[in-house]
């Protein structure tokens, strides 16, 4: 089963990385996709940095950077992977790379990078759920109390 694993770096993406490895010890022979969707430059961002490669190329060094944790934990698990970094609105970016790998699962955090503040779901867990096509598993981060 191909399962895509969005990563932001976030507390909850690394749990739902976690997750997914829970469930390959368990026996499901998973291959999974990470990846890192990074947000169109600002328009301040480009009229200050007048270089739209430069811009580019520090958007895929930061998704690199927060990928760089979870492939470590799957590496050690000796699971397969693909990685990429991608660019755009986040929740259309997964669905489009859910779609181009042909994934069959998505595993992702329950809240991102977002509005700590917000309760419940993010909104790309929300548009995952109401748009993916597959079954979506939420993870939610181990909470400091227990």
């Amino acid at each position: 089963m191909k399962i895509l694993l969005p990563v932001d770096g976030s507390a909850p993406s690394l749990a739902a990385v976690h997750h997914a490895l829970e469930l390959a010890r368990a026996g499901l022979a998973a291959e999974l996709v990470l990846v890192n969707v990074q947000e169109p430059p600002s328009l301040y961002e480009v009229a200050v940095a007048h270089d739209a490669e430069r811009l580019q190329k520090l958007r895929v060094e930061a998704g690199e950077d927060l990928l760089r944790p979870a492939e470590a934990l799957i590496e050690a698990s000796g699971l397969e992977f693909e990685s990429e970094v991608a660019g755009g609105e986040p929740a259309n970016v997964l669905l489009e790379v859910l779609e181009n790998y042909g994934c069959q699962a998505v595993i992702l955090g329950a809240r991102g990078m977002g509005d700590p503040d917000t309760a419940g779901l993010g909104s790309v867990a929300q548009a995952m759920l109401a748009h993916a096509g597959v079954p979506v598993t939420i993870v939610r981060a181990p909470s400091a109390e227990t």
